[in-house]
């Protein structure tokens, strides 16, 4: 009983929120914590002067070296996301704050809209939509095109997420190979330990690597020109792997033959150029955009703060 009065008058740890979450998500740190919105803030700064002293946690991502600075109290960064390169995780750890992200609850979502934009690609189906929308289809036939059955698919980061999509790339019979950082001798694909030759000989580049630094910019002109004008490609990972320009350029010219993507690189702005080509498919970044896996990211991020303040284990510590 005295536990239950001396804990309804212990003040709530304050978090900062740095921005918008689902519902859900924050509905549960609103119970368990005071909620600092830094996104809504109509003085960012004046708000981290004010309550910056006592924030413990963050919740959300785009955490700079300079947001960290200024929260010296801070003891975690819980990422919304599986990816967490908008997080400087080099000062977090020189700061000695931890960093979760929210691994393995958005593996579906993301290699079912990957096979979508595949199949949507090879088969022309937004194209088909509109033609039939516009009414053109009495007057002819929207052509023929391609099919997934027979074709090879090389994986770029055959992690958690590529694995869920290499296994429904088998079910649509395609062969499946892979390039990453090593073998891993328990998967039955081939493994390349050089893009350019991958790219070469495959007829699907599918892009699911992590996003940062090490990453920017390794599928370059020569990887693109390698898969060549049959070759077709899927970002589903991070705008900044790609060589963007040179994308566009070979996607105009014929020496690529078609692109979905599903993250750019200075989202949400769109190079325009995009827009007036019949062999791409874009989408605005949805790949875990479903109520299932938003429900299971949100609860993972209050589930790593809460075990963080309970002295327990982190479920999905990056640092």
């Amino acid at each position: 009983m005295a536990t239950d009065y001396l804990r309804e008058f212990v003040m709530p740890i304050e978090i900062l929120q740095t921005h918008k979450l689902l519902g859900s998500c924050e509905e549960a740190l609103a119970e368990r914590f005071t909620v600092h919105k830094l996104h809504q803030a109509a003085d960012p700064a004046e708000l981290l002067s004010l309550v910056g002293p006592r924030v413990r946690a963050i919740a959300g991502g785009a955490v700079s070296a300079e947001l960290i600075a200024q929260l010296p109290a801070l003891e975690i960064i819980a990422n919304f996301g599986v990816g967490y390169d908008s997080i400087d995780t080099a000062a977090a750890r020189a700061a000695n704050v931890r960093v979760t992200n929210t691994p393995s609850v958005l593996n579906n979502a993301v290699a079912e809209l990957t096979l979508g934009l595949m199949i949507a690609l090879a088969r022309r189906i937004p194209q088909g939509d509109q033609f039939v929308r516009r009414g053109k289809w009495p007057a002819a036939g929207l052509g023929l095109f391609s099919e997934l059955t027979g074709k090879t698919v090389g994986i770029l980061g055959l992690g958690r997420i590529g694995k869920e999509i290499a296994s429904r790339a088998q079910a649509m019979k395609m062969r499946v190979v892979y390039y990453g950082r090593k073998r891993q001798p328990a998967e039955p694909h081939i493994f390349y330990d050089n893009l350019v030759d991958m790219a070469r000989d495959s007829d699907w580049l599918v892009i699911i690597a992590p996003g940062g630094k090490g990453t920017e910019g390794i599928v370059s002109r020569q990887v693109l020109e390698a898969l060549g004008p049959d070759g077709h490609i899927v970002n589903v990972a991070r705008g900044s792997l790609i060589d963007e320009p040179a994308m566009l350029e070979l996607l105009q010219s014929g020496g690529l033959g078609g692109a979905a993507l599903d993250v750019f690189e200075h989202e949400p702005e769109v190079p325009e150029a995009f827009f007036a080509l019949d062999n791409v498919v874009l989408s605005p970044h949805q790949g875990s955009a479903t109520h299932q896996t938003r429900n299971a990211m949100g609860a993972m991020v209050v589930a790593n703060l809460d075990a963080h303040f309970a002295g327990e284990p982190l479920l999905s510590a990056v640092v």
